[in-house]
């Protein structure tokens, strides 16, 4: 009886061993950069979308609601190591493909350009990445994760934001990183589980 205990325990351990996946996924990236030179993680509450004085149709709270974490990761490039920029910027590509998002808009322009990539099923949506990447001065992901997201949340969201502002009190240590006041600062990235 103790053996066949033991050997069910070991095979359920192999199991879950080999189930948990090695694949790296931006989460893993967030998580891996934000302790490196260079690299600066912010947690960002949802109410940096100023809302307060704008009166809110049905969907736009709905919108708003359906925000839960948002993850902020920016690399200063380096001016005596200009190759680490071209090297994160190909990672950060390779892992949106990898990593199975849907790029939903991408934008260029004189200075950098960028990306919203969502991932999900359909109209259900676990979180969408912007990312953006301005030459020769470094590289951002804004990861969100939210409950009941859809495409329509996430333009209502970009809607909400270029009529209300950000609070950028809470962009404050990343101001600070970007015009060279800090050197390297991190503050906890919290983990979002898949």
């Amino acid at each position: 009886m103790i053996r066949f205990i033991i050997t069910s325990l070991a095979a359920l351990a192999a199991l879950l061993m080999a189930s948990c996946s090695n694949e790296p996924t931006v989460q893993k990236y967030f998580v891996e950069k934000s302790g490196q030179k260079g690299f600066m993680a912010v947690d960002i509450a949802p109410s940096i979308i100023q809302t307060e004085k704008l009166k809110l149709t049905p969907e736009e709270k709905t919108a708003v609601n359906s925000l839960h974490h948002i993850n902020v990761l920016v690399y200063k490039a380096d001016s005596l190591n200009p190759g680490i920029l071209d090297k994160e910027q190909a990672s950060v590509k390779s892992l949106l493909k990898t990593d199975k998002y849907d790029q939903l808009i991408k934008f260029n322009s004189k200075e950098g350009s960028g990306s919203i990539n969502t991932k999900g099923e359909g109209e259900h949506l676990e979180e969408f990445i912007i990312y953006l990447h301005q030459k020769d001065n470094g590289l951002g992901l804004v990861r969100v994760t939210g409950k009941d997201m859809t495409p329509a949340n996430v333009m209502t969201i970009a809607g909400l934001i270029s009529k209300g502002g950000l609070d950028m009190n809470q962009l404050k240590p990343l101001q600070q990183m970007m015009q060279g006041t800090q050197t390297q600062t991190q503050a906890p990235v919290t983990p979002v589980k898949p």
